[in-house]
């Protein structure tokens, strides 16, 4: 595993999701603030084993397994501090947090449950090349969810990313008007009974 390319790809990654576009403060440091941000999900992700990538790290997803417990309470509010200091500022990182309230509660609040928190594919290995990047790690996500016997929960705010998880066989839980003005949409795959 190439971390550095990982976490540069996620960053490159971050710059088409319009939740990343909205809370990365837009001055002179956005690339670096891209760059802190990426470092961040992509150590999250290997502290807690979450990180699904393809053999050339062109498709990258963080994929969580909830139970109802998290991080202490000091942990997660001195990375919420950082990550105000270094990618979103105080504004932008309030506005944040009161949006992932809502956000969070479209998921369980108990029980296990997989999390698709991050799932990008870099525009070389899209679409229907015969990489099949996408198609690779959405199985590679089923099999999971078929072997823990866990539903896997998604939301993104981009349409054609929706009906993409639509034909992998998602349900649509949810539509919510995001506070941008666009619509973010809550997903849910429930896996074969073994």
């Amino acid at each position: 595993m190439n971390k550095e390319r990982i976490i540069s790809n996620v960053a490159k990654l971050l710059q088409e999701i319009p939740t990343s576009m909205d809370i990365v403060k837009d001055d002179q440091k956005k690339d670096k603030r891209f760059q802190y941000l990426a470092k961040h999900m992509v150590e999250k992700a290997i502290k807690r084993d979450a990180l699904l990538t393809s053999d050339d790290d062109q498709g990258i997803a963080i994929f969580f397994k909830e139970d109802g417990s998290s991080e202490g309470f000091w942990d997660e509010i001195l990375t919420d501090l950082q990550l105000a200091l270094k990618v979103t500022g105080i504004k932008k990182g309030l506005k944040a947090l009161k949006n992932q309230k809502f956000i969070r509660k479209q998921r369980p609040n108990k029980g296990s449950y997989l999390y698709c928190w991050f799932w990008g594919i870099l525009p070389d290995a899209r679409g229907l090349t015969d990489k099949k990047t996408a198609y690779k790690m959405k199985d590679q996500m089923f099999a999971i969810s078929k072997k823990e016997q866990l539903p896997i929960y998604a939301e993104t705010r981009i349409r054609r990313v929706c009906v993409a998880y639509r034909r992998y066989g998602f349900e649509l839980l949810n539509e919510w008007e995001h506070p941008s003005g666009d619509t973010m949409y809550f997903l849910k795959y429930e896996p074969e009974k073994n």
